[in-house]
Formats: C-alpha cells, sequence, structure tokens
C-alpha cells in the first residue's frame, strides 16, 4: 500500500480512497496518519492566526469613516444639465465646495417645476433657475430667496429653421414680419424661456395667442421639431443651438437674447427663508465656495473646457468649444456672483408683461445678498 499527497488530502493510491480511518490498516499507516494530523493542525492553526489578523484588520479598514463622511450634504435641484450652470460644476469638479466641508451634488429635474418643488418639499437644498420662480411663490405664501447669482444673461437665442431659407439679408428685417404666422418651439409655459419669449413678441406687439403659434413642451423637443418642420422657430439654449446649427437644422440667431436684453436675473441659487434661517453657516460656505468657482471659469477658460468636456462627454469637443466661446462672448456668467438690482428690473419686467407674474415684487422680497457679498475677498459691498 502506497501513500501520496493529492491537495490537502492523503490519498491510498490503488484504492482511490481518501483520508479516513477504516479497519485493516497496518500500525505503520496510522502512524504516518497521526503525523500527517498533526503536520495539518499546525498549518491550519497557522493559518487560523493569520486569518484572525487579516479579519481584524479588515474590520479596522472597514469602520474608518469615509472621506466624505464629515461633508455636509447639499443637493442643487437643477430643471436641465445644461452648460449654464457650468460654475457650479466647475465648483464640485475643483473641490472648492468640499474644501468648505461640502459635499454638493446637482440633481436634474426636467419636469416643468419639479426642482422649485423639490426645495419647497424639502427633498433638495436649493434650485438653481429663474428668481422669478421666487416671486410667484411669494404671492402663493411661501418664501424662497435667491442668495447667490450665476447666469447673467437671458441665455436663449431664438433661430429659424433652414426649411425656411430665409437669407442673410432677411434676417435684420422687423422680427414681427419673420414671426408673423409661424410656429415656435419653446420650452414649457412658466419657464424663463418661455416668459422671456411672451415678452419679445409684447415687444412686437404680437398676440402669442393669435399672431403665433407656441409648440410648448421639453427644451430638448425643439431640435426634433424643426428638424422635422413640426416648428418653424425655436427659442433655444446650449448646448442645443450649436448642435442645431452643425447639422445645420438651423442657423445662427435671428435674435440673440442676451445682447438684446443685456444683464439679467436669469439662473440664481435659491433656498427657503428657513435655511437662511437655520443655516447660515452652511450658506455662507457655500457662497464663498461659489465665487471661487465663477472666478475659476472665468480665470482658466481653458481648465473650464476640460471640466465641462467630463460634464458632457457625449457633446463632441469643436462644439462645446463653440459652445463656450459664445458663452464667454456674451459674457454670460455672474463676475461675482451678486444680482444686481437692474438684472431683476429686467427679470421682472419680462415675466411681468408676459402675464407670468401678476403683481409687483421688490428685489428686496426675494433677494438676498449678503452671503455673496461677503464671500468677495476685500468686498466692501
Amino acid at each position: 500500500m502506497k501513500l501520496s499527497r493529492s491537495g490537502n488530502e492523503a490519498v491510498i493510491q490503488g484504492e482511490g480512497r481518501k483520508r479516513g480511518f477504516p479497519s485493516g490498516w497496518s500500525f505503520s499507516c496510522f502512524a504516518w496518519s497521526f503525523v500527517n494530523w498533526q503536520f495539518q493542525w499546525r498549518r491550519w492553526k497557522q493559518f487560523g492566526l493569520v486569518l484572525l489578523a487579516l479579519t481584524a484588520f479588515s474590520c479596522s479598514v472597514a469602520i474608518v469613516p469615509d472621506d466624505n463622511s464629515n461633508l455636509t450634504k447639499l443637493a442643487i435641484a437643477e430643471p436641465l444639465h445644461g452648460t449654464g450652470y457650468l460654475p457650479l460644476y466647475v465648483g464640485i469638479h475643483q473641490k472648492f465646495f468640499e474644501k468648505e466641508g461640502l459635499d454638493v451634488e446637482a440633481v436634474t429635474f426636467q419636469a416643468g417645476g419639479a426642482h422649485i418643488n423639490a426645495v419647497l418639499a424639502g427633498d433638495a437644498w436649493a434650485f438653481i433657475g429663474g428668481p422669478e420662480r421666487n416671486a410667484i411663490a411669494k404671492l402663493k405664501g411661501a418664501e424662497l430667496r435667491a442668495i447667490a447669482h450665476v447666469v447673467d444673461r437671458g441665455n436663449v437665442y431664438l433661430v429659424a429653421g433652414s426649411h425656411l431659407n430665409i437669407a442673410p439679408e432677411k434676417r435684420q428685417q422687423n422680427l414681427a414680419e419673420l414671426l408673423q404666422g409661424k410656429r415656435i418651439a419653446v420650452s414649457s409655459y412658466g419657464s424663463t424661456p418661455n416668459s422671456i419669449l411672451r415678452y419679445v413678441l409684447s415687444k412686437q406687439e404680437l398676440d402669442p395667442q393669435k399672431d403665433v403659434t407656441l409648440i410648448e413642451g421639453e427644451h430638448t423637443a425643439a431640435l426634433a421639431a424643426v428638424k422635422t418642420q413640426q416648428s418653424d422657430f425655436a427659442l433655444t439654449t446650449e448646448p442645443i443651438l450649436t448642435q442645431g446649427i452643425r447639422q445645420g437644422i438651423w442657423g445662427e440667431p435671428v435674435y440673440s437674447v442676451p445682447e438684446e436684453l443685456g444683464s439679467y436675473a436669469f439662473s440664481t441659487i435659491n433656498v427657503r427663508q428657513q435655511t437662511i434661517d437655520q443655516e447660515p453657516e452652511t450658506i455662507e460656505r457655500f457662497t464663498r465656495a461659489l465665487y471661487q468657482s465663477i472666478r475659476f471659469v472665468y480665470d482658466h477658460p481653458d481648465k473650464t473646457f476640460e471640466i465641462a468636456a467630463k460634464e458632457f462627454p457625449m457633446m463632441s469637443k469643436d462644439d462645446l468649444k463653440a459652445t463656450l466661446d459664445r458663452a464667454f462672448a456674451d459674457r454670460l456668467w455672474s463676475p461675482d456672483g451678486i444680482v444686481k438690482p437692474e438684472a431683476w428690473k429686467t427679470g421682472h419686467d419680462v415675466v411681468r408683461r408676459a402675464n407670468i407674474l401678476k403683481e409687483d415684487v421688490s428685489y428686496d422680497a426675494i433677494m438676498d445678498m449678503r452671503f455673496m457679498k461677503s464671500a468677495i475677498p476685500g468686498s466692501r459691498l
């Protein structure tokens, strides 16, 4: 009878049996098995000690707090994920918020008004969007305040579908003549772009109910609506604007809202008044980080482009560059994060003339720039 090793077991060659103590074994075989058993015991004892040590180490690693565990989590609700909100994304990527002890996340709520409702319901800390929503909420009994300015221009552009074959020289003609009787794709009623379009139509003495047809829906639908000729014009924003130009769906804007309206309280960071009362230190930290983000965008356009490429990986580099070039040329973003009274005056006139806001609401009733002013180094504002 000959014994050999197979793995961790002793196998009796010729009989195909695994290790055991059947009757008929010789004493020498039993002695070998006993010695082998002692050898195996020492190995398993050593292995057990190592395993125990590894288990203790892994447990100690598991209970080490996450790097973000001590950060205050803040969800910022956005109505869309667009390049207009780039200063917010820059602050996240560059860890400006994290250095202030904040874990900031942008969460997209595409349904109309869902980003505002998320804040009112306490599901988000703040929303980024038009401060006129604060004014509308105030008339309904809710108290919202803008604490910082992000987009300082009406970030939308009116474009004409290529199927209209409008000659370049005719693009400068009376806008009312171009729009009369046409179909215009625009975001849903109550949104800031929708209000701007109604304001522009009103200035051109056009009735949105009679003189044009508004095709209202998600902002992303404008591209398809014009491409399929279900709409003649569209009021759109970047990056959809550049995508439509690249695809030949429309040409350069026939009306540039940033150029025509100037400084505009288009997108602000808005929180509940309760948040200001109960979390002033958090707001201080947030505004300090946001100011750094805004300055980074203007001071480091190349690095800002790199961050934008990470945020919009499906967008071609050429389209993205054209989008950012337009944004810098239009001075799209607030240079200091502060809403100026004249910027709200423009925004206020838009929603009042568009009949979205039913009563006048003052600047001080919906703006609180104290924290943003304090965030500016050496500020005496």
